[in-house]
């Protein structure tokens, strides 16, 4: 029996899942922050982990697995990998990859052999694979290298907001009331103080705020998440056009949290947009499984597995519960 790993990195959390042969599951793990970006030491740390409470629960040694894939947020240049090829080796696995998280995201979400994958989820990134084999990524460096938005980003621009309604910079926003009642204050001025006092950051949590007041007509809350849908749709149209995918039929694959679970159709209606614009034969598709899901089709495939049809369906619907 051939067992295979795969691994999803991220900014928030970190998963492992093992499936057999057949694509049952057989071991999951879960532990934090993946991204070296943010601290290396504690990323090593969290996959570690993560790994470990997989096989633990498998059963199985590292000498089992046939081939480990990990797909890592952060994994964007040459300078990220010098920093991660050492890292993932000594976990000890003989036969193991490493690629960016973008490319897991996208091959969990399409059967086919192109595509665009958009992530909005703590952070964004993008990237695409054409019908000839070449890989473009688009942004994921930081809002002063070019990106806009993401949980974390939106976050900020949504206590923001609630901050300049309050001071007179901006008109008054339901974002306010809400902002107030997540993070326990009485008053704008005293979170105002409190914040800026003690040197505090905004939870990512506080994006979903936005679709709530978006979803009651704010129109603070929708200018926000209409600047996220149409910075995303001018990075899709980034990666059609560098691989000259405009001709092509594909789809793009919507990953991350903001996209995945973000309520009515604030953002994705930008992106659509420009998608349609760039490349007509294009469909916007919601990536459904976790990401970690692609990694293992990744692990089979670079052992020289052919996919079937049955190993698809039941890593699909075992790997839901997984971490449930």
């Amino acid at each position: 029996m051939s067992y295979y790993l795969g691994v999803d990195a991220g900014g928030s959390k970190t998963y492992t899942l093992i499936a057999d042969e057949h694509g049952n599951i057989v071991g999951a793990g879960r532990s934090g922050n993946g991204n070296h970006q943010t601290g290396a030491e504690r990323a090593e740390r969290h996959i570690r982990e993560s790994v470990e409470g997989a096989l633990g629960q498998a059963g199985l040694t590292r000498e089992e697995i046939a081939f480990a894939y990990f797909g890592l947020a952060g994994a964007d240049r040459e300078a990220d990998f010098r920093i991660l090829r050492p890292m993932i080796a000594r976990l000890g696995f003989a036969r193991h990859a490493i690629a960016c998280d973008t490319m897991i995201a996208l091959r969990a979400g399409t059967d086919r052999r192109c595509g665009v994958v958009l992530i909005c989820g703590t952070g964004t990134n993008s990237a695409g694979v054409n019908l000839q084999g070449d890989f473009y990524q688009c942004g994921g460096f930081s809002y002063l290298h070019g990106d806009f938005g993401g949980g974390a980003s939106l976050s900020e621009e949504a206590f923001r907001t609630v901050i300049r309604a309050w001071d007179g910079r901006e008109g008054p926003t339901l974002l306010t009331r809400l902002v107030l009642d997540d993070l326990g204050y009485d008053s704008v001025e005293a979170m105002f103080n409190d914040y800026l006092d003690h040197h505090r950051s905004p939870p990512a949590r506080l994006a979903k705020l936005l679709f709530q007041a978006a979803g009651r007509d704010d129109e603070a809350a929708k200018d926000i998440l209409r600047r996220q849908g149409i910075e995303l749709g001018k990075a899709a149209q980034a990666v059609i056009e560098r691989l000259g995918m405009a001709e092509e039929s594909f789809e793009v694959v919507l990953a991350g949290s903001i996209l995945t679970r973000g309520e009515g159709d604030f953002v994705l209606r930008y992106i659509r947009e420009a998608v349609q614009a760039a490349a007509p034969g294009a469909s916007l598709v919601r990536l459904e499984d976790e990401p970690v899901v692609g990694a293992l089709w990744l692990a089979a495939e670079s052992n020289g597995a052919t996919l079937t049809r049955q190993f698809r369906e039941r890593l699909r619907a075992h790997s839901g519960t997984s971490f449930n």
